[in-house]
């Protein structure tokens, strides 16, 4: 199975710690016979501070969230933390596990707003604890050890503004000048997904436009107004282009997924399709409803689904 975001997020965290706890308990172990003596403290996550992978900073906080020395970084001590009150912070309010080693969830840093996280160490001494060796991290120092996940391919909807909805049945679909040209906009827009390099396609059926993305240049988008959407020779400008043999959609079921798109635009004046996008590679189809519910489908299912199943016999 594919790794959700979720598990991408668990094995990532599971590497750091790894690589984190070690090292945490290690110094820790040297802060317990300086424990109490701030100036000893500091020279000792000063001498150590590069023993801790990726660390911004080092400090150390008695059992009531209270430092009780100073900021240690790269350059060297950093005064003026001593006293500093981290009980509220997200990090403090975590359950310490009973090995004594935590690292937090991420959270936003107060000082340059970015996603940052904590390890925390227990010092101990003769079986008592003193307090906690904190460990900050800026999320942008952190090496990526897991693989980026990928979209799930199973049935999501989303419900949209609660506003819209309450009020779907006042309203009913106004005719919009691709509604009155919409099996040519179709056709061209089937042209450039299957023979013209788009592998991506939004479309706006309520303001008339599509947005694109081509293989030949991804990392831009580009728009088909109306006009353009009316004149079949936009497809003289992209040039001819095989269909993708690892595209997850393949090049036949193109037509009939924009099909039942038009069917679901005209079918109901009031539960109506406003927008739709189509990702080749991906493999699934989104459809956006008046109600601005939103539905994302593998290919496939959505091609199971007449109107029947969308408004009803």
């Amino acid at each position: 199975m594919k790794n959700s975001w979720k598990d991408s997020i668990y094995l990532q965290r599971e590497e750091l710690a790894r690589m984190l706890s070690e090292p945490l308990g290690q110094l820790a172990e040297r802060c317990a016979p300086a424990w109490g003596n701030r100036e000893a403290l500091d020279s000792v996550l000063a001498e150590h501070f590069s023993s801790i992978p990726h660390c911004s900073f080092l400090y150390c906080v008695g059992p009531d969230g209270v430092q009780v020395c100073n900021n240690v970084g790269e350059n060297g001590i950093l005064p003026g933390y001593l006293g500093r009150d981290r009980s509220q912070r997200p990090y403090m309010k975590e359950a310490v596990p009973v090995w004594g080693f935590l690292l937090s969830d991420a959270y936003i840093g107060l000082n340059q707003h970015r996603p940052s996280l904590t390890a925390l160490q227990v010092v101990r001494c003769d079986g008592q604890t003193l307090g906690y060796l904190g460990a900050d991290f800026d999320l942008r120092n952190l090496p990526v050890t897991s693989t980026l996940y990928d979209e799930p391919g199973y049935w999501r909807q989303v419900k949209g503004d609660p506003a819209i909805r309450g009020t779907v049945f006042q309203q009913s679909r106004v005719e919009s000048r691709m509604d009155g040209n919409i099996e040519q906009a179709l056709s061209i827009l089937e042209e450039l997904l299957t023979q013209c390099g788009v592998f991506q396609c939004q479309i706006h059926f309520s303001s008339s436009q599509a947005t694109i993305w081509t293989v030949n240049d991804p990392f831009r988008y580009r728009i088909l107004d109306h006009e353009a959407l009316n004149d079949p020779d936009i497809c003289l400008i992209y040039p001819t282009c095989a269909y993708p043999a690892e595209a997850h959609i393949p090049q036949h079921a193109i037509g009939r997924i924009l099909k039942t798109m038009q069917a679901l635009r005209l079918t109901d004046p009031t539960i109506y399709l406003r927008m739709a996008s189509i990702n080749i590679f991906n493999g699934m189809v989104s459809v956006t409803f008046s109600c601005d519910g939103s539905h994302y489908m593998p290919h496939v299912e959505f091609l199971m689904k007449d109107t029947a199943f969308w408004f009803g016999s």
